[in-house]
This record gives C-alpha cells, structure tokens and sequence, in this order.
C-alpha cells in the first residue's frame, strides 16, 4: 500500500478523532481508512491508537509515529514527484471483478478499447458470480448488476439493466405460453441459486407485481439458466443484453411483453476517490459512454401503453 496515503491517512484520523470522519475527510469508505490504519500499525510494529466506543486517542507509539508522519507529508508537499502530464497518462495494472455474462457478452469489448487506447496500462480481469471484496482482494474495480450497494464503497451508475422473460419454442410447444404474469407460478422456471423462495418482481401497468415462482433446475452463473433455457428446460428472467441475438434467431422467445421485469442499475464500484489513479478514472469515463450507447448496452423492448396492457388481462 502507498506509505504517503497511509500517513495522510493517519494524521486525518489522529486530528479528526474518528475513523468515520477522517472518512468523510479524505472522500473514502470507511473500510478503505481501516486498512490504511492497520497497514500503517503493522509498518510501525506497534498500536498507534487506544480504540473505545467514544473516542480514538493515541498510543505513546501513535504519538511519536504522528510526528514523524507530519513530517513525512512535508516534505512530499514539497516535492515533485512526476509531472501532471505522466500523472494523467494512464500506466500500471488494474484489477477489475466482474461477472462472466456480463465480462463476455458486454465488457470484454470495452476492455479491449481501453488497452489500444491506452498501451502502458493492463487489466486483469476476475471473472465469477459472487461480489469479492474489494479492500480483502485487492480489487480496484468491481462491475455489478445491483439494487443493493454497498454504502462503504464509491458507487458510479454506469447505466441500467433490463431484463425480459423468455422461454425455446420448444418447451412453448410442450407446457403451453403464459399469458398473465400470474401464469408464471405454474411453469417450470429456471432460477438463482440461493435460500428461500424466488420472487420475480414486475411494473405491470404502472403497478409493482410480485410472482414466487419455482422450477426444478437453479443456479448461481447466469450464462448457465440462459442455455438452459436455450435447451428448452424452462423459462427463465434473463439481462436484454444476453438474450437479444438468441430471440433474433428465434432461438428464444421473448414473452409478456407488457410486464417489465424490475430493472438493476449497473454501477462500477471503488475504495476511493482520492488520488484515483488515471487508469481507473480514463477506464470509468470509457464504461459510462459505451454503456450510453443504445447499439452497445441495449434496453427493453418498450412495453405496450397501459390501457392495452389492462385488456389483454381482462381477455385472458
């Protein structure tokens, strides 16, 4: 870890008195300001802080460590270390998590971009379903599809994620073609691994409608449930983006077209916005002006008006 925000780090919370607001401070999770403290323990060999649930006050070794960081800032204050134009030239290795429906079928394109963009960079991709933890890991970026973020990480909305509800002709053709989202209960769906019931959630004419629904196959990789469903083993709730090539080619049928699934935003999440180093900067700009083109990051299909919507359930 950089030494030089370590002591900054360290000085903010000896004057602040609390490690949430040297937080607040500095512009940075709280988690991010833990680990630079325990970091800079371990590089003095000693605890720098008495910790009670009021207040934080400093150890004689805090107190000695304080002085010789307060001068450490000084000089670096004092000295220019690169020029602004190689600090802005982005360089070094990024390590960004994401998931592997979403790496393959959208950001390896970006990826790509970005590194002929920009050739003194690198990026090391950890591909999987389950949200890493950043400080632990040692992530830089991590690319979710999320309605629950993390209130200690720096979130940027990179765009949102419509999902549409889609079956193979050939299980239509075997179990019938739901024509109410309420049918859904009755089919065989294809869902995410994880405990209790799964809950598909809809905007059905402007009203939130919640459907449990079950099915004899689940689990936790995206890409598997849609060649499950390719495969006719059920109907699945898929991302627009993965679906959009199969139901051209007729491979997948999109259905209930007046009931939009529950959208998720699409964040890219990060420790902190201090001394964000120009890769991960120049790489965030990147996603958030290819994720706003409709050609790249494509949307639902608009549903029909509501009062279309409300006859075709009266009808069927």
């Amino acid at each position: 870890m950089d030494r030089v925000i370590a002591a900054e780090v360290f000085v903010c919370i000896a004057e602040k008195g609390s490690m949430t607001a040297a937080a607040d401070v500095l512009d940075m999770s709280r988690a991010m300001v833990t680990r630079y403290l325990a970091q800079m323990e371990q590089w003095a060999g000693a605890r720098l802080l008495h910790r009670t649930t009021r207040r934080l006050s400093l150890t004689e070794a805090g107190r000695e460590t304080l002085a010789r960081c307060r001068r450490m800032l000084e000089l670096v204050a004092d000295m220019a270390v690169v020029s602004a134009e190689e600090a802005d030239t982005p360089r070094g290795l990024l390590r960004v998590a994401c998931s592997q429906s979403l790496a393959q079928d959208v950001l390896v394109a970006t990826v790509a971009e970005f590194l002929r963009r920009y050739p003194l960079a690198a990026i090391d991709l950890l591909i999987g379903p389950r949200s890493v933890n950043l400080v632990e890991e040692r992530i830089d970026l991590a690319i979710r599809i999320t309605n629950d973020l993390d209130p200690n990480l720096i979130a940027r909305p990179l765009g949102r994620c419509d999902s549409v509800i889609c079956a193979s002709p050939d299980y239509l053709a075997a179990h019938g073609r739901p024509h109410r989202v309420q049918d859904l209960a009755t089919h065989n769906c294809l869902t995410y691994s994880y405990f209790g019931k799964s809950l598909w959630e809809f905007d059905l004419a402007g009203e939130r409608l919640v459907v449990p629904v079950s099915g004899n196959l689940s689990a936790n990789e995206s890409n598997v449930l849609l060649a499950a469903a390719v495969e006719g083993a059920g109907i699945a709730m898929q991302p627009v983006y993965a679906t959009r090539r199969l139901i051209a080619e007729g491979r997948l049928v999109a259905l209930l077209p007046e009931a939009a699934p529950q959208p998720l935003g699409v964040y890219g999440l990060y420790g902190s916005r201090r001394q964000t180093p120009a890769a991960l900067r120049l790489l965030l700009d990147l996603l958030v002006e290819r994720f706003a083109d409709p050609a790249y990051w494509p949307v639902r299909p608009q549903a029909p008006r509501p009062d279309t919507a409300r006859a075709r359930n009266r009808t069927a």
